[in-house]
């Protein structure tokens, strides 16, 4: 096993050190090219088209680091208008917009790192390993050529001019090929580190990040909670309210036919019995839609069972979970839920959906999988944006993954703490 990972390191040890030099010294160039000709007009057209390549090379090379190194590479870059302006003035606009950035000039030191201490320090793993078997090819008597035609080939440190200094070449080779498969692989990730080093953001450009994510959330969360009382507002006023309205004239009317006709009077009052009744139930419901008592009373899993329950088409639940979550959270993620449910309900053209919610990581996980028509799309469907903005109040993410004839799976992760329960921990334990 080991054998084989520093195998894998030096095969791709082989390839980064040829990207870094030919594709690391290409958009250098260029770039550098591009934005010098910025003050001739023409770097301002070439420019943005040139930071986007660099940008996805990075990006690429972060997926990379993840992929082989497991080592974590966050984007910095900052958002960019979604829609510039047309023409000539929306080229001034972006390539100002994206030489403001810092993370732009980081890309750019990093490309010059790359195709220096970053060759070298992927080529090491094959470097060794080829360079230990070459010493074996000159034991194998090669030597003797190589020293009619150029005289002493000095192996390292070591003067190859006889059958024996090639044997010590050999043995210098074994130590070569023994430190590449014992070292290779950490090698290959002290490649990865030092990107990481100069493609992750700078704890001032994080301050910045969270403090514009932080905004746009704040932002979210108002804009949510008016909708959320605007709604409120509409139900009591369309519903409870007007039954109400509608009951105190009717016990006015019974008031004034008690005497007179106690027939009618009886009447109006079954109906006002009746109005009563139905406020009561969508007053019951309004207030199930602010914070449902089941979920007050029984935590997340046993509400969103019942929340299963009463959708129109089957839902399976599984809810692994070691504890309950704060309210705020437990509300978040039982109306993203909700919504959930209820868009594969109305738009999926599902038979079935699967409904998993996890703790792991420190983050609830929750998956809503249907087998319905798939398509669904975050950018195109405004309940899914919807959904997002509910999630992004909590650091949350949302996650869809629906190929067009489905399935689709909507994943959600909301980061929080647990307390774990007493039995859990000693099933755990067991």
């Amino acid at each position: 096993m080991k054998v084989g990972s520093a195998l894998r390191a030096a095969v791709r040890g082989q390839m980064l050190a040829f990207t870094t030099l030919v594709c690391s010294i290409t958009l250098s160039v260029f770039t550098v090219v591009s934005i010098a000709l910025i003050p001739v007009g023409i770097g301002i057209v070439t420019t943005p088209f040139m930071v986007d390549a660099l940008r996805k090379y990075a990006t690429y090379r972060r997926q990379l680091a993840f992929r082989w190194g497991g080592v974590r590479i966050a984007q910095p870059y900052r958002p960019l208008p979604p829609d510039p302006r047309g023409g000539f003035a929306g080229h001034v606009e972006r390539c100002s917009l994206l030489l403001k950035d810092p993370a732009t000039w980081r890309d750019l030191l990093w490309l010059q790192v790359d195709m220096t201490a970053g060759c070298v320090t992927a080529i090491l793993p094959p470097g060794l390993l080829a360079e230990g078997l070459f010493g074996y090819v000159l034991a194998s008597g090669v030597w003797e050529p190589i020293y009619d035609a150029d005289g002493t080939y000095w192996y390292a440190f070591i003067p190859v001019d006889s059958q024996t200094t090639a044997f010590l070449a050999a043995g210098l080779g074994t130590i070569w090929i023994a430190i590449s498969l014992a070292f290779g692989p950490a090698m290959l990730r002290g490649h990865f580190l030092l990107t990481r080093a100069f493609l992750a953001p700078t704890p001032q450009m994080s301050l910045s990040q969270r403090v514009e994510q932080l905004t746009v959330t704040r932002h979210d969360a108002l804009d949510t909670s008016a909708a959320e009382l605007r709604r409120i507002e509409r139900d009591l006023h369309d519903g409870a309210q007007a039954r109400l309205v509608a009951m105190g004239m009717s016990l006015g009317t019974i008031e004034a036919l008690i005497e007179k006709d106690p027939a009618k009077a009886k009447e109006l009052l079954a109906a006002a019995r009746a109005d009563s009744a139905e406020a009561l139930a969508e007053l019951r419901d309004l207030v199930r839609g602010i914070h449902p008592p089941v979920l007050a009373e029984r935590g997340l899993g046993d509400a969103v069972r019942a929340l299963a329950l009463r959708m129109p088409l089957p839902v399976e639940v599984e809810v692994e979970l070691p504890g309950r979550a704060e309210e705020p959270v437990e509300s978040a993620a039982y109306f993203a839920i909700s919504e959930a449910l209820t868009n594969a309900a109305k738009h999926s053209g599902a038979e079935r959906v699967w409904l998993d919610v996890t703790y792991a990581d420190g983050a609830l996980r929750i998956a809503v999988t249907d087998n319905g028509r798939g398509g669904a799309d975050i950018a195109a469907g405004s309940g899914l944006r919807g959904l997002e903005r509910r999630l992004g109040a909590f650091d949350g993410v949302l996650a869809v993954n629906s190929p067009v004839g489905g399935p689709t799976m909507v994943t959600m992760e909301i980061p929080c703490a647990l307390p774990v329960r007493a039995d859990a921990a000693s099933a755990r334990k067991a």
